[in-house]
C-alpha cells in the first residue's frame, strides 16, 4: 500500500517504480517532479521535468529522504514507513510542506499565459519582490508611478507590455495586478 501526502497528481502505477509526482510552481515555470522507489531493491530516482537529478541503486535502507534542487528551490522527498511494506511519500519545498508551499506561491505569484505570433508566452510577477519573469528568465523592468498606482514596463517579443498595480479599495483584497500587452489587457492564468 502506498500513501502520498500533499500530492496533487497520481503517477501511472504498474509501469515501473513510479510512486509519486508533484507539480512545483516557481517563477521560472511549473516543474514536474517524479519519484521512483524500488521497494525490493531500494532504488531511488528523482526526475525534474523528465531529467534525472538523483539516482541511487541498491540501497538497503528503504526509508529516509532525498534532497535536490529546482533552480534556487531546495526540495526534499521524505520516505516514511507505514508498517509492513507500506510507505508514505511527501515533498517539502524550501522547508515547507508541499501544501503550504503551494498556498504561499498562489498568494505571491501572478501569472499570465498568452500567445504572440502563435508562440505561448508566460509572464510571472513575484508580488513579494516585484520581480518580473518572461518564459523562465528574469527581466529588467522600468517602474513608474502613475495616477492611482504603478506601472512596470518591459518588452514581450518586441511588443510593449506593462503590469499595472492598483488598489482594490478593499483591505482584504489588497493590490490588483493586470498585464497589458500592446494596449490589450491579458487575463490572468490559473496554474
Amino acid at each position: 500500500m502506498l500513501l502520498f501526502l500533499d500530492r496533487p497528481a497520481w503517477g501511472q502505477m504498474g509501469g515501473g517504480d513510479l510512486v509519486g509526482t508533484w507539480e512545483v510552481r516557481l517563477s521560472d515555470g511549473v516543474h514536474t517532479v517524479a519519484f521512483e522507489h524500488g521497494t525490493t531493491t531500494g532504488k531511488r530516482v528523482v526526475l525534474v521535468d523528465s531529467q534525472e537529478v538523483v539516482k541511487k541503486e541498491w540501497m538497503f535502507k528503504l526509508v529516509g529522504s532525498e534532497t535536490f534542487e529546482i533552480g534556487s528551490a531546495k526540495c526534499v522527498i521524505k520516505i516514511e514507513p507505514m508498517g509492513g511494506f507500506a510507505y508514505e511519500y511527501s515533498l517539502e519545498v524550501n522547508g515547507q510542506t508541499y501544501k503550504k508551499f503551494r498556498e504561499k506561491q498562489s498568494r505571491i505569484l501572478r501569472t499570465w499565459v498568452f500567445p504572440i505570433n502563435s508562440v505561448m508566452q508566460r509572464v510571472v510577477l513575484e508580488r513579494d519582490t516585484l520581480d518580473v519573469w518572461l518564459n523562465g528568465s528574469k527581466l529588467d523592468v522600468a517602474a513608474e508611478f502613475v495616477d492611482g498606482g504603478t506601472e512596470t514596463h518591459f518588452d514581450v517579443c518586441g511588443q510593449p507590455a506593462y503590469i499595472c498595480a492598483r488598489s482594490s479599495g478593499s483591505r482584504r483584497e489588497g493590490i490588483i495586478h493586470a498585464l497589458v500587452v500592446n494596449g490589450e489587457q491579458v487575463p490572468e492564468a490559473i496554474e
